[in-house]
């Protein structure tokens, strides 16, 4: 990856980090998910997590959020450290993240205007009109006002994730994660996340942090990729840097290609079955 002073060169434009993870380590049992990740987030930009499945990436979003605590190492947000927080120091911390869950996670039994409007409900003092006024707002920007009174049954895959983006932004937080974004929706709708991800930080200046398998949608979205493999950071840099990496770990991953040792084991699999 690109360096300076020994450093990666970060995004342009000036950022600071906003989210830091140092030396950061977590396991389940024997099974050691994440193994001393150092990463600095930075402010105002869309940093894209990829890596295998079972590798971390969900892992390391809880952790930034206060849902896990690191066996060791650090977790900051701006000035604040995170793990070391306990539930009511961490609330007013979690409000300045929104969180777009892999499938939306909208309440059944709520209409469009009930689920956006929820945190609102649950985490401020606004009138039944100023909270009215709000809901539009967001479902302007994800162009589904005229779905404010469906239920989510009604309502398609992608139209669902748009409301839940809605939701994770109704409180203008400072951060969004996203996990998985784009799983379970044709290229088309999975391009509108993509562009709504791009206008939210554009008109917002909000921070993404974005946990993808979707390699079309983390090179349209990037200012700055980070590839986890056994629970360790092995590469982060501009997208233009993975494109041109010889790192052969890498680009097995950018180009879908099982190891050696995969294809190996699928042989050995199928030679005991016989």
């Amino acid at each position: 990856m690109p360096t300076e002073n020994g450093q990666p060169v970060r995004p342009s434009g000036g950022s600071e980090s906003i989210v830091r993870l140092l030396r950061l380590s977590k396991s389940f049992g024997r099974n050691e998910v994440l193994q001393d990740i150092t990463l600095h987030i930075p402010e105002g930009r869309t940093t894209v997590i990829l890596g295998p499945s079972g590798t971390g990436k969900s892992v390391l979003l809880k952790h930034i959020i206060g849902l896990l605590k690191p066996d060791s190492g650090e977790v900051w947000f701006r000035e604040a450290r995170v793990d070391l927080m306990n539930e009511v120091a961490l609330s007013p911390i979690r409000k300045q993240f929104g969180m777009l869950f892999q499938q939306g996670a909208l309440f059944d039994s709520m209409s469009v205007r009930q689920n956006v409007g929820f945190p609102l409900v649950e985490h401020t003092d606004l009138s039944v009109s100023e909270r009215e006024k709000s809901i539009r707002r967001v479902l302007r920007m994800v162009g589904l006002v005229d779905a404010i009174d469906k239920m989510p049954s009604e309502l398609s895959g992608g139209q669902r994730k748009r409301v839940a983006l809605a939701r994770a932004i109704i409180l203008e937080p400072a951060v969004i994660l996203y996990d998985e974004p784009t799983t379970g929706l044709d290229p088309i709708r999975a391009d509108i996340i993509n562009e709504l991800i791009l206008k939210l930080q554009n008109e917002l200046n909000i921070t993404s942090i974005v946990v993808t398998h979707d390699l079309t949608s983390a090179f349209k979205i990037a200012d700055w990729l980070v590839m986890l493999y056994d629970g360790k950071l092995v590469m982060e840099g501009t997208p233009q840097v993975f494109r041109d990496t010889d790192n052969p770990l890498v680009r097995r991953f950018l180009l879908g290609e099982a190891s050696e040792e995969e294809l190996q084991s699928i042989n050995v699999k199928v030679d005991e079955s016989r």
